[in-house]
Formats: structure tokens, sequence, C-alpha cells
């Protein structure tokens, strides 16, 4: 199979499929059977989220019957999730000497956060808590990405009516959950709270990108610092389309059980950052910048609430000022 076949079948070329088998051996443990040896089960598991293709087509074109299917589909799936430590991208602040145009404004920034809607099948009973604002019956889930459009964790399970704080709240108390450490920071939307760890823009001031086009220009801090929240804020949105984008079974309505689709959502963010990682070039983005990525971030203390500071909204408020000085200087 040449690499354009195997992009069009599992999203990724041949290269990085064999370094997914590799791990999934090595790290997930995912084992052949008798019949049908890792790649295969990899081949196939990558094939049903890229298309999101029903069980009686994978029956035909891999030629076994549809309880083989979804018993390797589960088997592969777990052994995605055993790999998140290797998949996952490790957080790392912007840093002071940063040349990126997006974040050089917010150093020690991690990246940006937001809810996002996928569909999925649940009971008749439950339909009321998964309706959306919308209508729609869905999850509600949590992403956070780095800045060059990685995943750094993600929280699916939430219904569709909870509200976005409320799921940003669960993730960061949780053990295993979203780790700020102090004097680091997040970028999110109004939606959230602006409170320690977590940046919003200004409210009731102009924030989308379309209304600085026309060489519009911000006349005060809180207008530049909202222009400049919203162009790296956007990140999140362009990773929560790429991950879209790539993988059929998160656009459409899911036939498997709520708690699979979990499952299905976290690994599809994981294979994402694996073809993140290892394509020189995402066949689904090709325009994006250089990007730093030099220092770890230190583990210290870690901020375990989300609420709003006197001393986080004036520490905005400088940060505001400061950004639109430079910004001014540079201009006159």
């Amino acid at each position: 199979m040449n690499d354009v076949a195997c992009i069009e079948n599992t999203r990724m070329d041949r290269a990085a499929f064999h370094k997914l088998c590799e791990m999934l051996r090595t790290v997930g443990g995912l084992l052949p059977t008798r019949h049908m040896c890792v790649e295969e089960l990899v081949a196939m598991f990558l094939h049903i989220l890229a298309h999101h293709a029903k069980n009686r087509i994978i029956k035909r074109q891999f030629v076994r019957s549809g309880e083989t299917i979804s018993r390797h589909f589960s088997k592969v799936l777990l052994a995605v999730l055993r790999c998140h430590e290797e998949l996952l991208k490790q957080p790392r602040p912007i840093l002071e000497n940063s040349t990126d145009g997006r974040w050089k404004y917010f150093q020690n920034c991690l990246g940006a956060l937001d809810g996002t809607y996928i569909r999925v099948n649940v009971p008749e009973a439950e339909k009321s808590k998964y309706r959306t604002r919308k209508g729609e019956i869905a999850m509600n889930v949590l992403g956070v990405c780095s800045p060059d459009m990685q995943f750094i964790y993600v929280l699916p399970g939430w219904e569709g009516s909870a509200a976005d704080s409320r799921v940003l709240r669960d993730a960061i108390s949780q053990p295993n959950g979203l780790k700020v450490p102090q004097g680091h920071y997040y970028l999110c939307d109004a939606g959230y709270m602006n409170g320690e760890g977590f940046l919003t823009p200004y409210r009731s001031q102009r924030y989308h990108l379309s209304e600085w086009r026309n060489g519009a220009q911000p006349t005060t801090p809180k207008e530049f610092f909202n222009m400049k929240h919203s162009s790296a804020r956007n990140v999140i949105e362009r990773c929560f389309g790429l991950l879209k984008g790539r993988w059929a079974i998160l656009r459409e309505k899911s036939f498997y059980p709520v708690k699979t689709q979990g499952r299905i959502i976290t690994a599809c963010c994981l294979l994402h950052n694996h073809i993140r990682k290892e394509m020189a070039v995402d066949p689904l983005e090709t325009n994006l910048g250089d990007l730093d990525s030099s220092n770890e971030v230190m583990f210290g203390d870690m901020i375990t609430v989300v609420e709003p500071s006197d001393t986080w909204s004036r520490w905005r408020d400088d940060l505001a000022q400061q950004m639109f000085n430079t910004w001014r200087a540079g201009h006159h």
C-alpha cells in the first residue's frame, strides 16, 4: 500500500502507521490473533474511526464476522488508551523571548481550552440530560490543547446539557484531572470564569477575529487584549475542527453505547496527537508556522479551584495595558 492509500484509509502515512503498531504492541499490550496480525487489527480499527464504517461494510472489506470485528475493535481501543502517557502532549509554557506573533504576549500560558459537542447514542430516559441548547443529543467534551494543536488533556462523558464551566470544575478536581501549576494558565472563552489559571477575554468588548478585518484597529487596551486573546485561543477551535475532520466517527451520531463513545473520543484525540507528531505535514492542515517547544513545565502547587478573583482581574488589566503599550510603541 502506498502512502496516499494509507492516509486515505488510516489517516496516517506508512511510517506513522508502523510506529503506532509498534507502540500498541510494546506499550498497549496488543497481541496478534491466530488469523490477524497487529497491523491488520490496527488498520481495521483506524478505518472504522476514519470512515465511521458500519460492521457490515468492514465485514465485506476485511472478510471477518461481525462478532470478530467488534471484539477486535474493543481490544485495539483499550491498547490505544493504555498509551495515553506516550501520546498526550506535555504542556510547555510560552517563554518571554517567544517570537510567535499569536502567543508572545501570553508568557507562561500553556495553551487553550474549550468544550465541544459530540453526538451520542443514549437510552430514551437519558435523552433530556444529553440535549444541548440546539436540541441535539450530545456529549459535552472538554479539550485542552497546546499552541501546536496537540491535546494536553481531554474529558469526555459529561451530558450535553452541562455548562462548560461545570465540566472544567470537574476536570480540575479529579485526581488525574487537568493540572494547572501556579503561575501558569490556559486561555478560555467568556463562557468560563476569569480566575487564577484561566484567562478569559473582556466581556462586552469586540472579540471575534471577524470584527478586525478590513483594517479595523483596536483603540483601547481591552480591545487589543481581546483581539490577541481571540487569535491565540482560536487554536482549540482549529484543533477540534481537525479532530472531527479526521475521524468521521465523531461527526455523526454514534451507534456505540455512551461509555464506549467516551473512550473512542479520547482515543481519537490521542491518535490525532500521534499524527501531528509523526507526520512532517499534517494532511489536513499544512499552513502552521514553526512552533517553539523548548522547556518543560515544572509542576509545583496546582490550582484546584476555578473562581473569579480581584487579584487575577487586576493582573489581566495590567497585562492588557502592557500588551497595548508594546504594540503602540512598535507602531509609532
